[in-house]
């Protein structure tokens, strides 16, 4: 008996020692689980109280034409509340959420009716969701239809209620909710579906709009046209029921059937131009695809696409040219590629740039990446340092054949013994008609009796930091240069002195507001004077030398032809008084073209091409250059410098100074 009631009480003992146990599981999980879901409110929710959604980033032209929308994963356009057309709001909350304004988050008698039924169901069948609880349900949960997600769904709501403002969730609602076709947001849908700001929408387009969240894909009107106005219709009769509406305003747009567009998301209608923003852009905004700027480029998308058609023609002649001779082959039609840019000389602003005919088959820019040569479309720069040597335009220069002698590799002795591109001799010319024909042995003659050190300063003093060849081949145009960086030099010319960076960007706005201002610089690199009698003879060139298929009616145009050794690069590089213009033609390999294929003959038309279609554009187009004063026209118009001018063995100090901010007062 003993023994027993010994072994009774630590059996008690354990009985009580459990006992608590259990008792402090049983209260430490609730407490536990209050602790999770307590924290999970304040971070999850965060989401939406602290809302930075992904924004699109938009990039336009200089006309506020649009270019292109930048964006990651969602493409969506910001609106605030204060934009937000009341109208939008009434659809909204019509088909949605009648009561929006007075509960707390949740709705009580729409959740209870919405049990009996799933109880009934045996499952999860009616929403009963509030516009908070849709806000919820897109952006913190995911659209499982479970009783767990719906108690979090409820839960958060009533959070968000506690810390944001009526106004605050329907902003959110607004600019989160997923309208279709890839548009998140109802600012994104009304640009996107209609073509307008969302204070130009009617209310059916509203009703479109406020119709899609119950099923985006299905009601799209780019998808399904018929059941997504049946879906406004509804919204609308809706509307009319609550008397939020008239009957006319009813029966007008019921009957309404309003115009959807079926574009791309990202509108790019300037890939070669939206690559290159990108490029410039993307260190100083890493979050360019998300963060909502506005960018705003020096191109005029008219110009664009006039370059891209004037490329595609020169192209096209190319080609037809190689049938006609029988000489077409598909690695010729893979292989034969251009580029175009035009900027305005005097502000670097590039007007346009199309660094290929095909962005689709190949996006390498050639007008940015491409290195090749000149050939003589670099001799101007070489005759400008003769000139400001002393000389003049009717200064004489050897066209003669002459054979130079020089240590090889090895250091064996080897000879040179360069020939024009017609093998004829002038003997002496001057160095306007040495330049107007482009004769390569006057050039090399010139250079040779110049010095090849003299030749470089002069180069280096205009700004060119291309590295140069070490010897005569310089006066060939024997270095590798890209289109953007041969229009960065001919600023000089078409500008009347001033090197100017080619420029892309004018502003960029950000999402706050801040605009961020891009400024040019330019550089006074030689005397207008002295740059004039460089003009006059490249428009001689223009009208009676090799670029005469440069030529254009009713304006003047000074220009420079360029082809390399075995007709690999073909060149046109131009300029009126207020646009400056490089082309090039070339095979992305770099094997010859045909041997036809000339600066001329391939480049100088699509110059023409281009400025004929400038001049439609902007009729009002400066047409005459300026004669600067202190510079003498002869008989024949020919630039020569008075006294004043003869002696400038070195071009002025190079000062900079900023730019003329737009080309509109000179372009237009």
């Amino acid at each position: 008996m003993i023994n027993n009631l010994h072994d009774e009480v630590p059996t008690r003992s354990k009985m009580k020692k459990y006992l608590l146990i259990g008792l402090s599981i049983a209260i430490m999980v609730p407490i536990g689980f209050l602790g999770y879901l307590i924290y999970s409110f304040e971070y999850e929710t965060q989401k939406l109280i602290k809302y930075q959604p992904r924004l699109t980033t938009e990039v336009y032209d200089r006309n506020g034409n649009k270019i292109a929308n930048l964006f990651s994963d969602e493409h969506r356009y910001y609106v605030s509340y204060e934009n937000i057309p009341p109208r939008l709001i009434e659809a909204l909350l019509a088909i949605e959420d009648t009561t929006f304004f007075e509960h707390s988050g949740v709705n009580p008698d729409a959740i209870l009716r919405a049990i009996l039924k799933d109880l009934t169901a045996g499952k999860l069948k009616e929403g009963a969701s509030t516009i908070t609880q849709q806000l919820v349900k897109n952006t913190l949960l995911n659209r499982e239809k479970k009783f767990s997600r719906k108690f979090k769904e409820v839960l958060y709501a009533i959070r968000i209620e506690q810390e944001l403002s009526k106004e605050q969730i329907l902003e959110r609602y607004f600019n989160e909710i997923y309208l279709g076709h890839g548009y998140y947001g109802v600012k994104t849908a009304a640009d996107g579906y209609f073509r307008k700001p969302l204070k130009e929408l009617t209310l059916k387009e509203m009703a479109m709009l406020v119709g899609l969240p119950k099923a985006p894909n299905f009601y799209a009107p780019t998808k399904n046209y018929e059941l997504s106005l049946g879906r406004a219709n509804r919204v609308i009769g809706r509307m009319y029921e609550l008397g939020w509406i008239d009957q006319a305003t009813y029966e007008k747009s019921i009957q309404e059937r309003p115009k959807v567009y079926n574009d791309t998301l990202s509108q790019n209608s300037g890939p070669y131009i939206i690559d290159e923003v990108m490029r410039q852009l993307s260190d100083a905004f890493p979050d360019i695809r998300s963060g909502g700027y506005k960018i705003y480029t020096t191109i005029d998308m008219r110009l664009q696409e006039a370059g891209y058609k004037a490329l595609q023609s020169g192209r096209e002649e190319i080609l037809k040219r190689a049938q006609e001779a029988g000489d077409l082959d598909e690695n010729m039609q893979r292989q034969l590629n251009g580029a175009l840019i035009s900027l305005d000389p005097r502000s670097g602003e590039i007007l346009a740039m199309v660094g290929g005919y095909d962005y689709s088959l190949s996006p390498y820019n050639r007008v940015t990446q491409a290195k090749r040569q000149p050939g003589s479309a670099f001799k101007p720069f070489l005759y400008q340092v003769a000139l400001d040597s002393g000389m003049s335009p009717s200064s004489m220069v050897p066209d003669i054949a002459r054979t130079y002698t020089y240590s090889g590799d090895n250091g064996e002795e080897k000879t040179w013994t360069p020939k024009n591109y017609k093998n004829e001799y002038k003997g002496m010319v001057t160095i306007r008609d040495a330049l107007t024909h482009s004769r390569n042995l006057a050039t090399i003659n010139m250079v040779s009796d110049m010095g090849f050190g003299k030749i470089v300063e002069g180069l280096r003093r205009y700004g060119i930091t291309e590295k140069l060849p070490p010897d005569l081949s310089i006066a060939l145009g024997t270095i590798s240069i890209s289109p953007i960086d041969l229009a960065k030099y001919y600023t000089m010319f078409a500008s009347g002195g001033a090197l100017t960076n080619p420029m892309l960007i004018r502003q960029v706005i950000t999402p706050t507001g801040e605009t961020i201002q891009y400024q040019n610089k330019s550089r006074q690199v030689n005397t207008p004077q002295q740059i004039y009698l460089m003009t006059s003879i490249l428009k001689d060139v223009v009208m009676y030398g090799t670029g005469t298929t440069a030529r254009v009616s009713g304006i003047e145009i000074a220009g420079k032809t360029g082809t390399t050794n075995d007709n690999v690069d073909a060149w046109f590089a131009g300029y009126s008084p207020t646009v400056e213009t490089i082309v090039w033609f070339g095979n992305d390999n770099n094997t010859p073209m045909r041997r036809s294929e000339t600066g001329g003959r391939a480049a100088g038309p699509v110059f023409k091409y281009f400025y004929e279609d400038l001049l439609r554009i902007y009729p009002n187009t400066k047409r005459t250059f300026d004669v600067p004063p202190g510079v003498y026209l002869g008989p024949r118009g020919d630039g020569n410098a008075s006294e004043s001018y003869t002696d400038t063995s070195a071009a002025p100090d190079a000062t900079e100074q900023e730019a003329p901010k737009t080309a509109e007062k000179l372009l237009f």
